[in-house]
């Protein structure tokens, strides 16, 4: 089984029916949807397509809304701006008809920003740096030749940017989300903890508690790492803005950072941005495409996503074919078994089942699952053997599909005793074949099942152990 997930992003070239079904079948674990672009209607429609494909298949997947975040663009331009280094623009809270006057998104930032501080333009293609400041008004010294078009985005690397990440628009946005039972949404923008706060406390009001996914876009993100994943669940390492933020050759140490502490905290984490760009227009990834898909696995993520190569590319089903082979191959070579220390009960329970399903030979682990936590713990130690988890909900089932080495296996309603829950699971087992029933394995199960974070009973079974376990009377 591959271990590490394909994420892919929903657009005009991968929106059929029978296309969504081909992604399902060739591996697609979670499907993102990009709230920059599209309306909810087309949102919608996307959503019903997702869940009915998935019916068809018989494969459960997960939905992800990345929701837009306040980026940062500037205004409307007549055609376009070609720029020289040594060049001036000024950048300016209103409208204003000179061309190398523009306007921001977010006027009020121009009070954030101070002289000598840099302003990238267009995923930092164009970089400039503050020269003088007035009232309503930065002036900026071209760094290099460049082009500029309307509504291109603009970072700001060392500034502090005091604006919520959550907007208007994306409250609606995730007003949208609530009431189509999204499982993950990606929040943009996130600076520090008090955004995922923020982010939640929004989510609450809807009764919405979905997986949240912090992007990691800005130094000031970097700088708050630990702080923000200790409030989220997830992290996505966004490399198009981090890119343009650092420069694309501080990039790949960023990575690792962020993989390693993710790893370390137990938080799964998403590579993404131009994992195979070359295959929007090719059916063929260049080498070293193929080296960042297998980088990215080696230092851990949990998965790995694609943008414009579905949304607008000629090859989708090609692209998420690499990415597939990619990683199966990669995965015969990984370091499996990582070592962490404890922080709980159940964090113990699940490291020693790893430990004994690594020394005893057994072949897959089963941990029995309310908030996903307990199939999340044992895949932060990256055991060779595939988890198989049975959850209780529907909703955990389809988020366990973004967890490194995970098969969501089945649902099963909690039962409080663990023996008969366990007596059920075995002949759901074989009645619907879904394990060999020379299979060998390790489950982990609460002894008040049902209750988040109760995991601390570890029981092998083997083809004698699961006759014992259905002879038992209830």
């Amino acid at each position: 089984m591959r271990k590490t997930k394909i994420v892919v992003t929903l657009g005009p070239a991968t929106s059929e029916p029978e296309m969504i079904e081909t992604l399902i079948r060739t591996g697609v674990n979670v499907f993102r949807l990009n709230f920059s672009h599209g309306d909810h209607p087309t949102h919608a429609d996307n959503i019903r397509k997702i869940r009915e494909a998935s019916q068809h298949t018989g494969t459960e997947v997960a939905i992800l809304q990345d929701i837009s975040g306040p980026k940062v663009r500037i205004g409307e331009i007549d055609g376009v701006l070609r720029l020289k280094r040594g060049d001036t623009l000024r950048l300016t809270k209103t409208r204003h008809p000179d061309p190398h006057t523009l306007d921001l998104s977010y006027p009020e930032i121009i009070d954030m920003v101070h002289v000598g501080e840099e302003v990238f333009f267009a995923d930092g293609t164009l970089q400039t740096r503050v020269i003088a400041k007035g009232t309503d008004t930065l002036t900026l010294e071209l760094l290099n030749d460049g082009e500029l078009t309307s509504r291109k985005g603009v970072n700001f690397p060392k500034t502090r940017l005091a604006i919520s990440a959550i907007t208007p628009k994306d409250e609606a946005d995730l007003a949208f989300g609530a009431q189509h039972d999204i499982d993950i949404v990606a929040l943009s923008f996130v600076q520090t903890a008090e955004d995922i706060l923020r982010a939640k406390s929004v989510m609450a009001s809807h009764d919405f508690d979905p997986f949240i996914v912090a992007k990691i876009e800005t130094g000031e993100a970097i700088n708050n790492l630990e702080a923000i994943l200790e409030r989220c669940d997830g992290v996505m390492v966004a490399r198009g803005d981090l890119g343009a933020e650092f420069g694309v050759t501080r990039l790949p140490r960023i990575q690792k950072h962020i993989l390693h502490v993710a790893n370390a905290m137990n938080k799964p984490s998403i590579t993404a941005t131009q994992m195979l760009t070359s295959m929007k227009d090719n059916p063929y990834p260049t080498r070293a495409e193929v080296s960042d898909i297998a980088n990215a696995v080696y230092d851990g993520t949990d998965a790995v996503m694609l943008s414009d190569e579905t949304t607008v590319g000629h090859y989708p089903v090609e692209a998420v074919t690499v990415l597939h082979d990619t990683i199966k191959d990669v995965e015969k070579d990984y370091p499996y078994y990582k070592d962490y220390p404890t922080h709980d009960e159940s964090d113990a329970v699940s490291k020693s089942a790893v430990e004994l399903a690594k020394n005893l030979h057994k072949e897959a682990l089963v941990p029995f699952t309310t908030s996903g936590m307990s199939a999340q713990t044992l895949s932060k130690y990256r055991p060779r053997q595939s988890i198989y988890a049975v959850s209780h909900s529907l909703a955990t089932h389809r988020r366990l599909n973004l967890i490194w080495g995970v098969r969501p296996l089945f649902v099963m309603e909690p039962i409080r005793n663990p023996t008969k829950l366990l007596y059920l699971f075995v002949k759901r087992l074989l009645d619907e074949h879904r394990i060999p029933e020379d299979k060998r394995f390790v489950v982990t199960i609460g002894s008040t099942t049902g209750k988040s974070g109760s995991s601390n009973l570890i029981r092998i079974l083997n083809k004698e152990g699961m006759e014992a376990v259905l002879a038992s009377e209830f």
